[in-house]
């Protein structure tokens, strides 16, 4: 259990938490959402014990006995000691080892008749129990399994932590955190550097963790699958919904309809008696009652809705149609001295897709965004644009391009963009600049805050063609769907990297993934390519071919043009997304089918008990209850009929039984 009890702390001159209350029972998945800047990061480290409340206190019964394991946002350094090593060290088992081998050293020099002999026993014998218990006899083994789940390699073990980039640092501190099997699991963004498999995997061995979790992410998609309860920080106070991150969406705003309802209905009431304040104020044989309702009026605790956010949209500029062909690369290779990142890549992208680039960290997607844009030069093949095509090229390291010297203010203003000031301002604040921050400079910014500028530069600008390099990673979720509605809008095309499975599944509608430095190409949203590449996973042809791997050949397919090829694929997408959401309903519908014929044997049951029948008031709500069931259960069949008969419409034509 952890306790939060009355949890008060301000930053200068703003209330961040004003007397939060917490329980946190044992084994709760929770997921910790909010605006940023509304102290997520700040509450973890407080109960992770880094930050101290002004006023309250964080408990933890037994905390000493409990471990804690905290995976900051940010990059932490670490020792420059082998990998293996630094593993063992942080887990705990290094310093057991040591132990161990102290102590088998103590008692090979001590004679079995000296009495100091039997208290090393003793202590070895509690050490090598802990080391048993620990599961250091298999650590080597776990800790290999925990980092190949995490896309490392068997050749990285030998490697010293100094080496590996940010990214992969933060694994190793997520896989610290997973190896030493910590009670308590405070994890900040956990899938920000992860490639799609590795997140895939990490929610895989999440569901089976026995601990408790508390997760700050933007990753709609982790947080459905992992959390069972979500914490809502804003305003300085905590509320709690039950469910998953979309069950959480919608019962929000269920909650706010109910408050408005509260608000007016109070409201009303509040006036009707101030109007019969007014009304009989000097009336003496009223002014008992007068004065009833100024008390009640003065106790009356008002009921505010939560403040309205700005509805902000971006709204690209005009610009120039291109032509059909927009991207061309033809026999494309890279190599960086003897490593092939891959060779002979092929393929067109066409005027209006919107296609994302996949593939394990370390296969080449950056690299092939760069040859794209034409900020890097191919060891063999070529690029070529189509008619009138104008890119922009984003990518982290793009951030680095802005002048310093500038503000963010007039950093937006030397964009060329026809946008007006106002515009530019709600933009601004979209991306979390608001007040005074569009004037401090661009020198003094986080890396976050020049990515998110930059990106911001990109989007106001006129081209027809963006090449997208993990755009999402430092926008929280409310400025992710203003951005995702943007792309939707956009009429120009769009090929973008993205770790962000739920963003990127209601924008695409192509999907290329690079493996072993081959390309496949998949038509269909994210969801689609996820499906068809477990299906070519498992199947026996599915071993290194590239090109349209995850579209079955057809009769007359290869004269297909690439107007019949897209439409097929928003066909296939359609149908897709209502397949999901019948399904989802149907699932729905036999919960409810099984929770009430359960109910009714429970009833047929008691009504053959010999108790029941010595009460003829309990027999008449049995049966009454029976009749309800009944009368549902009738309603519920039908429609479970008509939702199967849907979903089998709604089956693509290549899955139809062929007579």
């Amino acid at each position: 259990m952890i306790y939060l009890k009355n949890i008060s702390l301000s930053f200068a001159d703003r209330k961040l938490f004003d007397q939060i209350n917490w329980t946190i029972t044992e084994k709760s998945r929770i997921g910790l959402v909010g605006d940023n800047g509304m102290g997520k990061t700040t509450l973890l480290r407080m109960i992770a014990g880094q930050v101290e409340p002004e006023e309250g206190a964080v408990e933890i019964p037994e905390r000493k006995k409990k471990t804690i394991g905290y995976l900051p946002q940010d990059l932490a350094e670490l020792e420059p000691l082998n990998l293996l090593l630094y593993l063992k060290k942080k887990s705990g088992i290094y310093d057991l080892e040591e132990a161990i081998g102290g102590y088998e050293e103590q008692i090979s020099g001590c004679a079995p008749e000296q009495a100091e002999h039997g208290q090393l026993l003793t202590a070895y014998e509690s050490a090598l129990a802990l080391y048993s218990m620990r599961d250091g006899y298999s650590f080597e083994a776990r800790a290999k399994q925990i980092m190949k789940g995490l896309g490392f390699r068997e050749g990285d073990f030998a490697k010293n932590c100094a080496e590996f980039s940010g990214g992969w640092k933060m694994r190793i501190l997520l896989a610290v955190i997973l190896l030493s099997r910590a009670d308590i699991m405070l994890l900040d963004e956990p899938t920000n550097h992860l490639d799609t498999e590795s997140m895939e995997w990490l929610e895989s061995y999440l569901k089976d963790y026995p601990g408790t979790i508390i997760a700050v992410s933007h990753d709609r998609v982790f947080l459905d699958k992992i959390v069972k309860q979500i914490a809502d920080l804003a305003d300085r106070r905590l509320t709690l919904y039950s469910g998953n991150y979309s069950t959480y969406l919608s019962e929000k705003e269920k909650r706010l309809e109910i408050l408005k309802k509260e608000m007016a209905g109070q409201g009303s009431e509040m006036k009707r008696m101030q109007d019969f304040v007014e009304r009989f104020r000097y009336k003496a044989t009223k002014a008992r009652q007068v004065q009833s309702r100024l008390k009640m009026l003065e106790k009356f605790e008002t009921v505010r809705a939560p403040e309205k956010t700005k509805t902000v949209t971006i709204k690209f500029p005009p610009t120039v149609r291109s032509g059909r062909d927009v991207v061309t690369a033809r026999r494309l290779s890279k190599s960086y001295g003897a490593l092939t990142i891959f060779e002979a890549l092929d393929f067109t992208i066409s005027r209006g897709e919107k296609i994302a680039l996949v593939g394990i960290n370390g296969a080449g997607k950056s690299t092939l965004l760069r040859l794209l844009s034409k900020t890097e030069q191919p060891a063999a093949g070529d690029v070529t644009y189509g008619l009138h095509v104008k890119m922009a090229f984003f990518s982290q390291e793009s951030a680095e391009t802005l002048n310093y010297g500038k503000t963010v203010w007039e950093e937006i203003n030397a964009a060329g963009t026809r946008s007006t000031d106002q515009d530019k301002r709600n933009l601004l604040g979209a991306f979390l600049f608001s007040g005074s921050d569009i004037n401090k400079e661009i020198s003094v910014l986080s890396g976050g805050e020049k990515s998110r500028l930059k990106l911001l530069k990109v989007l106001l600008s006129d081209a027809n063609l963006l090449i997208l390099d993990e755009p999402t990673n430092h926008l929280d979720l409310k400025t992710k769907a203003i951005f995702q509605e943007a792309l939707l809008n956009y009429h120009g095309t769009v090929i973008i990297v993205s770790h962000d499975r739920y963003f990127l599944d209601c924008l695409i509608t192509r999907v290329i993934e690079l493996r072993d430095g081959v390309i496949r190409t998949y038509s269909g949203n994210y969801s689609y390519f996820i499906e068809k590449r477990k299906e070519w996973e498992t199947t026996p042809a599915g071993n290194g071919n590239a090109g349209e791997a995850a579209s079955p050949a057809k009769p007359g397919a290869a004269y297909r043009t690439r107007e019949e090829k897209k439409l097929e694929a928003e066909e296939r997408n359609r149908l897709y997304k209502i397949r999901s959401a019948l399904k989802k309903e149907l699932s729905a519908l036999e919960g409810q089918i099984t929770a009430l014929e359960e109910h009714k044997r429970r009833n047929e049951a008691l009504l053959c008990e010999s108790d029941t029948h010595r009460d003829p008031a309990r027999i008449k709500a049995l049966n009454r209850e029976l009749k309800t069931i009944a009368s549902e259960l009738e309603e519920l069949y039908p429609r479970w009929e008509q939702t199967v008969a849907l979903i089998a419409q709604a089956e693509p034509a290549e899955n139809s039984p062929k007579l």
